[in-house]
């Protein structure tokens, strides 16, 4: 010790002069002091910045969903149950709660020094010895209050000192029955619950109001281990946490022993009443906001869950709810099971979405695989208005130019010899025919003469994701490196609905806080116009033979003029059947609404199963039903243009003379040759020849 003291003594008598000349001692008490300082005004500015006024409306509020009338379609939360106040919570329970988490919490300025020092050296000690036990029991309910509200559950002092001056603010915004209040119903109780109400339904059906001594003792004992002390998972860990805080109520004289001897010697019955699901109706809506909100307007999950927003959407609730229930039913997809499929309505003259569903599912996965939105798909022969007809009608050709449709080569060596569906030839056909039938090979002949960069340029104008591998000849019939969503392809049909004006697809118009503030006034979308009005009408006419002549025969809705666009896409994986698909577009618009629709096969399905072909075999039936449902709902618009088949078809006597004319029209005697009867016939061409 001698020799230690020895050696100190010829560093200082070194160092010493120094020291004392240059006055490091006073430079650190001026660096402690100005960190000191810095770390204060830090802190001010971060509790000044919290809008600690605006906890209680935020925490008693749930995030509200209305539709496009104002009305109220549900609600929204993930860490907020049902939010009840001071008067409704049972005695039994505040009692319960004070004596085991915080028993000075009313003498208390919203923290405690001793707390504080005890949380302090476990922590050192737990850095020390590497251990990783959780160092807790510094915190008051004020103090846990803010964490849950505004922090992290991170182990830091930094943490620590926010949390401390958060505290401090809160104390001074709300009484102390409010900052209790508060505390409990932003408390986490196990097993999805979240506040003292909707516990006490979980746990023991009934109400907090109505909370006996032993179930209050029983929830209090949860607060900081719900996953080690809940009664379902854990019934002897809860019973004996429920006794312990039995003996601390005993000791802060809030029971006598007597009493509390009842209470212990209670079985605990279980009976779950909580409903957690009852405002989440429109899951593939709701989650497509929440998305939505993130990502344009910058908000986080959390807080679009929990600070109470009431967010304004473009939602119709009866259409949502239609086609809801039409997914639920099989017989909408003709019963072929193992498919998947999506669909989207959008409101033609804004973009607004009014319906989306995203799959067939029993069970729905919160903001989980949403193929309406995010799934990339080839778009097949829906693409070809987009790619091939549009830009030629603003190149000159009209809707009745011949166009060739026998089979020929492309390309510069001529490795590209597209086929028609069911390897159908014909005569040279006017373009409108070419489009209702969905023949391919006038399609490639188009997109070769225009030029490939034309068709892509289109594409990208209407806002499609495509990317420069997608230059290829094959464009024009769907062939995409990556691929485009039902949304999105929805959104481009908006031009040919609307005058040539695209549409971006939006579901929220408007966003208000929990205090009545604005935070956004107009939906962040835009309306591009792609293509002139006349290049629109004459493309809604072509696809009025869509529906009346083509391949999308049978799916129409009665009473009803709609255009639009089929389309599928080979499934390369099954080889033994040439006449199968993989995926089945739909497109359908009026005036009004725009419906994009598909169904197809994903994963090991594609392996060894395959779609029939044609609409009417696949989803015709929700195509249709759907529509019937949706069209009802608008202004029912009515288009200024004519169906291109409508002269032809007035000299026949009957809906089928004429389809019968178009097909003799369409197809040579040798194609008639190859269908055996009349009845095969109508199925090769509502069927194969369509997509």
């Amino acid at each position: 010790m001698t020799w230690l003291k020895s050696t100190i003594k010829k560093i200082w008598d070194k160092l010493g002069p120094i020291w004392r000349r240059w006055q490091f001692g006073r430079l650190l008490i001026v660096l402690f002091m100005t960190l000191f300082l810095a770390t204060s005004v830090y802190l001010v500015v971060l509790t000044k910045t919290a809008n600690v006024e605006n906890l209680e409306a935020t925490l008693s509020a749930t995030t509200e969903i209305y539709d496009d009338e104002g009305k109220k379609a549900g609600e929204l939360y993930s860490q907020k149950g049902t939010y009840v106040k001071y008067d409704q919570i049972s005695q039994n329970m505040r009692d319960a709660v004070l004596s085991i988490e915080d028993r000075n919490f009313y003498h208390e300025h919203g923290f405690s020094v001793k707390g504080i020092a005890r949380a302090a050296l476990m922590y050192v000690r737990n850095k020390v010895t590497g251990s990783n036990a959780i160092s807790g029991g510094g915190s008051t309910l004020t103090q846990q209050l803010v964490k849950n509200a505004y922090l992290t559950q991170e182990q830091t002092f930094t943490r620590k000192a926010k949390e401390i001056f958060l505290s401090m603010q809160v104390e001074q915004d709300y009484s102390k029955n409010k900052i209790f209040t508060m505390y409990l119903n932003n408390a986490w109780f196990g097993n999805g619950v979240w506040g003292v109400e909707d516990a006490a339904q979980k746990y023991f059906g009934v109400h907090a109001s109505q909370l006996t001594t032993a179930q209050a003792a029983t929830l209090a004992g949860m607060l900081t281990s719900p996953a080690q002390f809940n009664p379902i998972d854990h019934p002897k860990a809860s019973d004996a946490r429920r006794n312990v805080v039995l003996a601390t109520m005993v000791a802060n004289k809030k029971l006598t022993k007597a009493q509390a001897s009842v209470a212990q010697s209670t079985t605990t019955v279980l009976h779950d009443t909580y409903n957690a699901s009852g405002e989440y109706k429109y899951p593939w809506f709701f989650d497509s906001v929440i998305s939505e909100a993130i990502k344009t307007y910058g908000l986080t999950e959390s807080d679009v869950m929990n600070r109470g927003y009431k967010i304004y959407t473009t939602l119709n609730q009866e259409d949502q709810t239609n086609l809801q229930n039409d997914f639920d039913n099989d017989a909408m997809f003709n019963y072929v099971n193992n498919a998947q499929a999506a669909s989207i309505v959008l409101n033609a003259k804004n973009g607004g979405v009014r319906a989306i569903v995203g799959g067939r599912e029993e069970t729905h996965t919160f903001r989980g695989y949403n193929r309406a939105n995010q799934a990339l798909l080839s778009p097949g022969s829906t693409i070809k208005p987009i790619v091939v007809y549009a830009p030629a009608l603003q190149r000159g050709y009209s809707i009745d130019s011949e166009l060739p449709n026998k089979v020929m080569s492309f390309g510069v060596n001529g490795n590209f010899t597209p086929n028609n569906a069911g390897n159908v030839e014909t005569a040279d056909v006017p373009m409108y025919s070419a489009l209702e039938h969905s023949y391919n090979i006038p399609a490639v002949y188009l997109l070769n003469k225009m030029g490939v960069s034309v068709g892509y340029n289109s594409a990208i104008k209407f806002g499609l994701p495509l990317t420069s591998s997608d230059k290829t000849l094959s464009l024009a019939l769907g062939g995409l490196s990556s691929g485009v969503s039902p949304q999105q392809m929805a959104q481009a049909y908006t031009a040919f609905a609307n005058d040539g004006v695209m549409s971006q697809a939006h579901y929220i118009t408007k966003i208000v806080d929990a205090t009545g503030k604005v935070i956004v006034n107009t939906p962040k979308t835009k309306q591009t116009r792609v293509i002139s009005s006349t290049v629109a009408d004459n493309m809604t006419r072509m696809m009025l033979g869509t529906y009346t002549n083509g391949t999308g025969v049978g799916s129409a809705p009665s009473g009803y003029t709609i255009a639009g666009k089929t389309g599928t896409t080979e499934n390369s994986l099954d080889q033994n059947n040439a006449n199968s698909s993989k995926d089945s577009w739909a497109m359908a618009y009026t005036k009004d609404i725009v419906e994009a629709t598909w169904m197809g096969l994903e994963g090991k399905n594609a392996q060894s199963n395959s779609l029939p072909l044609g609409l009417t075999s696949t989803m015709g039936p929700l195509v249709k039903t759907s529509l019937e449902q949706i069209l009802p709902n608008t202004s029912q618009s009515t288009f200024t243009v004519t169906n291109p088949n409508t002269s032809t078809n007035s000299s026949n006597s009957s809906s089928s003379s004429d389809i019968w004319g178009t097909i003799q029209k369409d197809f040579n005697t040798g194609v008639k040759k190859a269908v055996d009867g009349a009845g095969k016939l109508w199925d090769t061409v509502t069927g194969l020849f369509g997509q």
